[in-house]
């Protein structure tokens, strides 16, 4: 066994010999020597995948030997980046490697759609660059379209406001057997938590005024988040499928226009900064790299013949704000008898992404169908003697929008849809109907929502004033702070609220909150 041992040490110092060399040869030819020394750590951003497919997955790092730089600490000129994929931690069982270049122009990150692997997978990986090794990242690859797997299990994550509280919850997830990080939007917070929710201070802190957000401005931020070593371990633990929403550009913002900014043009400046440092940052498809102020978050993902996710882009392409003033009670966050809102042609998603969605839902043939997108599409309003009362910026500000998407997931071609959503900071699990305020109408889906990373939620007189108002929610909590596990399986689908109190300390540790199942066939949920 010593010997055994002894053997597996030298190989693997030969190894890594052989591949500092290749490294050496392939540096010399693409790039100047960099002048950094052996203490600076140039993957100080860790590394990550995502978009995992049957045959590839996307590979993310960014070389950044001093994070708190818009351009990390990089000279402006490419880098010679190397790269493998094995299917052992030790790298003995290379499945694909390869060089690559980080360039300047997208702040020296990289995004990797590596081919030729074999489906239903684990998979190991790691980059070299200034003849440093990172950390080695785990991965995997989905079934085969044809297959038929036991199972998937998934965490469902959003909200992550960095001085709101620790991002424990990264740490949990990274422990926990699971195929998929899900997570649904606000990756970063721009605004500053107040005095009495700080935890912790943001490294970066942006300007007062939104018309002075630049890139530089996303860039470092981005990169703070990135610097928190629990984020870092669930990226490396899982790859993860993205959606956004609107903290990653402005707070509130819908479409191409912002609470605060008037000029549409000057706005579109800001998002197209904004998306460029997503972009820069996240395990996203090359596919994906903005151009200009658009970028294509919309994408289908399958699971064999168990799943079928759609990550839907709910910010992009939203209609604007309405009904401001004697409308909108709470500083424009409130809304009431406001007809603007009801207005046929307003959407959530675009008339292209609706369509798309809708067609593709038709066209699936998977057990189970997953809408993944931002927030909360079942009515979370308020029963006043005046009227209702609600969110300005959800589904409920768009109700003719809803009423399409229910009567597209309500065909009858069409079962076992669940919805998944996050922003609103609390844990939800709600039955879906055709005509969602009506009683009697059928319930045509299940939707489960995230609680936040970290961001406070609402009281508890609003979150029961809000339970007594909505009796399609059968659960409905805000004081803690958790994510979602799912399992999912040909039969049903276990929804696992975790949570715990807020503020998120070092030391939090969630608790099962509730437990709810979808089983086939039945599109409500029930109460384990």
């Amino acid at each position: 066994m010593e010997r055994r041992h002894l053997f597996r040490q030298l190989s693997r110092a030969a190894a890594t010999l052989a591949w500092q060399q290749l490294f050496s040869a392939t540096a010399q030819a693409q790039t100047e020597v960099l002048p950094w020394t052996t203490s600076t750590n140039v993957f100080s951003l860790g590394v990550a995948s995502g978009e995992p497919r049957p045959d590839s997955v996307v590979l993310w790092t960014r070389l950044a030997p001093l994070p708190s730089m818009a351009d990390g600490g990089m000279p402006p000129r490419p880098v010679s980046v190397l790269w493998e994929v094995a299917h052992d931690e030790q790298f003995y069982r290379v499945a694909r490697s390869g060089s690559t270049l980080a360039i300047p122009e997208r702040a020296h990150a990289l995004h990797l759609e590596v081919e030729g692997l074999a489906p239903d997978r684990p998979y190991f990986y790691r980059f070299m660059a200034a003849g440093q090794v990172s950390p080695i990242g785990r991965t995997r690859t989905a079934p085969d379209p044809a297959a038929n797997p036991e199972r998937l299990r998934m965490a469902l994550a959003s909200c992550q406001h960095y001085e709101a509280g620790h991002f424990t919850m990264h740490r949990e997830m990274a422990e926990a057997d699971i195929d998929l990080v899900l997570f649904v939007g606000d990756y970063i917070y721009e605004t500053e938590a107040s005095g009495m929710l700080r935890q912790r201070q943001h490294p970066h802190v942006f300007p007062r005024s939104e018309h002075d957000y630049t890139l530089d401005d996303y860039r470092i931020h981005h990169a703070s988040y990135k610097l928190d070593a629990d984020l870092q371990a669930n990226h490396a633990a899982h790859p993860w499928l993205m959606v956004w929403d609107d903290h990653e550009v402005m707070n509130d913002y819908t479409g191409d226009t912002a609470p605060d900014i008037s000029d549409k043009a000057e706005f579109l400046k800001i998002r197209a900064a904004a998306y460029r440092a997503y972009f820069e940052h996240l395990p996203v498809s090359p596919t994906r790299m903005p151009n200009g102020s658009s970028m294509p978050m919309q994408e289908q993902y399958v699971w064999g013949q168990l799943a079928q996710l759609w990550t839907v882009d709910t910010r992009q392409y939203r209609g604007a704000h309405v009904c401001h003033g004697r409308h909108a009670p709470d500083n424009g966050q409130a809304l009431w008898r406001c007809r603007a809102a009801g207005a046929v042609n307003r959407s959530m998603l675009g008339q292209e992404q609706e369509d798309w969605l809708a067609d593709s839902l038709v066209a699936s043939t998977c057990d189970w169908k997953f809408i993944v997108q931002s927030t909360q599409i079942s009515p979370g309003g308020l029963r006043t003697p005046l009227g209702r009362v609600y969110y300005a910026d959800g589904w409920d500000a768009f109700p003719a929008a809803r009423e399409r998407l229910m009567s597209a997931i309500g065909q009858p071609r069409i079962q076992n849809v669940v919805c998944l959503g996050g922003d609103v900071h609390r844990h939800v699990a709600a039955n879906l109907r055709l005509d969602p305020m009506d009683k009697a109408s059928p319930v045509v889906a299940a939707e489960i929502v995230t609680t936040s990373v970290t961001s406070k939620g609402l009281s508890e007189f609003l979150s029961d004033w809000m339970r007594l108002s909505n009796p399609d929610a059968l659960h409905l909590r805000s004081d803690q702070r958790g994510y979602v596990l799912l399992d999912v399986t040909a039969p049903q689908v276990v929804a696992e609220f975790r949570g715990t109190a807020h503020p998120v300390m070092p030391q939090s540790k969630t608790q099962v909150q509730a437990r709810f199942v979808m089983d086939r066939g039945v599109p409500g949920l029930r109460r384990l």
